[in-house]
């Protein structure tokens, strides 16, 4: 029931008419995903995971992408893998539950609406995870959603 709650589709981030990544998020997790270009051999590729800063580039040449996160993460557990021509960046989020309204600091940033959907839909995953008896899919907020971080106590770490 929960795999009913993950993310459906991934949010794009296009920066003049060129797909930069796309990324999707759970409660513990940001997701990233880059298409690499094909014709470099995988090897040259790295990534750098800081606190509040991720790299990608290519080994001897400028970083494609060197930003500074919106939120920090736990670089001990966050990773990188390469499959196929896609990059994916796993980033674990330092404050479980926290809604990223986009990876990178100041660029492009999820609407009211669309940042409301996915606070709405963390919120589900979480009261999912803490009732596994129970099937909160086609459950829905009318008004404001609460924090999943905070709601009721928080969320439960055991």
């Amino acid at each position: 029931m929960t795999e009913k709650l993950t993310p459906d589709k991934r949010v794009q981030l296009i920066a003049p008419g060129l797909k930069v990544f796309e990324w999707d998020q759970t409660l513990q997790e940001v997701n990233i995903c880059i298409t690499l270009p094909l014709n470099v051999p995988k090897r040259l590729f790295h990534c750098k995971i800081q606190s509040k800063h991720v790299e990608v580039g290519i080994k001897g040449n400028p970083p494609y992408m060197n930003h500074d996160l919106s939120c920090t993460v736990k670089t001990d557990s966050s990773f990188w893998t390469l499959e196929d021509d896609i990059m994916h960046i796993t980033l674990q989020k330092r404050d479980n539950g926290q809604t990223w309204s986009s990876p990178i600091q100041g660029q492009g940033q999820l609407d009211a609406y669309s940042a409301d959907l996915e606070q709405k839909r963390l919120m589900l995953q979480r009261l999912q995870e803490e009732n596994p008896g129970f099937d909160f899919s086609q459950a829905q907020f009318t008004g404001n959603c609460p924090d999943p971080r905070t709601f009721m106590g928080g969320i439960r770490s055991d």
